[in-house]
């Protein structure tokens, strides 16, 4: 929605509502850089001062980061998400992974026992998504996508607080795996999540539970610290490499056993 001129008083309460809700509706999706700041005061019809001080208090509530000498970008969809993401961005991974086995094989079973043709439908859709981006090479692309088809199985539970809690991880999710994944995708390592789309199709919790309680510990390396990706710089990490990874345990120390693609 276009960026209009507040009319009412408190006008640094405006500009951060409006600024939030660009942010919030996906017109400034995380990552991006949003107009400079000369480019918001002709946009909204306000003083340069009012502005900066509305892009402070998102910057502050963790919304946005402001970069000397690139700008202010988008790293968070809601306050919360950007609280957690400060406070976890140095998580163990494998506290991460426990964190995400536990939410997904959660929603995982819920899905498969509340999912609708609809929700089908956006599963099968975001499933050969991810399988274009692997093909396609680019890891930033395949990340995105990654975290969409984990993100639509959540939705598919139809629970509104883990739905919101897991979208306010977003961010976090797709920073692990972009360290583990790193800049080059390693065919070896593809891991399939078919079998995960499948089970909830026919709704069998058990399997679907199961499945997505896996995935997360299969991309740490044998001494639980995470996979090469990230520290490598052009390396894949060990997401998929079910020889290296042995399937960890999940959430509850049980073993898991590795989905290869």
């Amino acid at each position: 929605m276009p960026l209009t001129s507040p009319r009412r008083s408190a006008l640094v309460d405006q500009v951060i509502a409006q600024l939030r809700n660009q942010i919030t509706s996906g017109e400034w999706p995380v990552g991006s850089r949003i107009p400079t700041e000369p480019e918001l005061v002709e946009l909204m019809g306000v003083a340069r001062n009012t502005v900066r001080e509305a892009v402070r208090a998102l910057a502050h509530n963790g919304l946005l980061d402001i970069r000397q000498g690139s700008g202010t970008y988008v790293i968070a969809t809601s306050e919360l998400a950007g609280v957690m993401h400060r406070r976890f961005a140095g998580a163990e991974p494998r506290h991460i992974a426990e964190l995400r086995s536990t939410l997904e094989s959660s929603a995982a079973r819920l899905a498969a026992e509340r999912r609708t043709e609809r929700d089908l439908v956006q599963l099968d859709a975001l499933l050969a998504r991810r399988e274009e981006a692997w093909a396609g090479g680019d890891a930033e692309v395949f990340v995105a996508a990654d975290v969409s088809l984990h993100m639509a199985v959540v939705t598919a539970s139809h629970n509104d607080v883990l739905i919101e809690l897991y979208a306010d991880l977003g961010e976090l999710v797709a920073d692990w795996l972009r360290a583990d994944v790193g800049t080059v995708l390693d065919p070896a390592a593809h891991l399939d999540h078919a079998r995960l789309i499948e089970a909830i199709r026919r709704g069998d919790g058990d399997a679907a539970a199961s499945e997505a309680a896996g995935y997360p510990f299969v991309c740490l390396g044998k001494d639980g610290t995470g996979g090469t990706g990230g520290t490598g710089g052009t390396g894949g990490g060990k997401c998929g490499e079910v020889k290296d990874a042995g399937g960890g345990t999940d959430a509850q120390g049980a073993p898991v056993t590795p989905v290869g693609g």
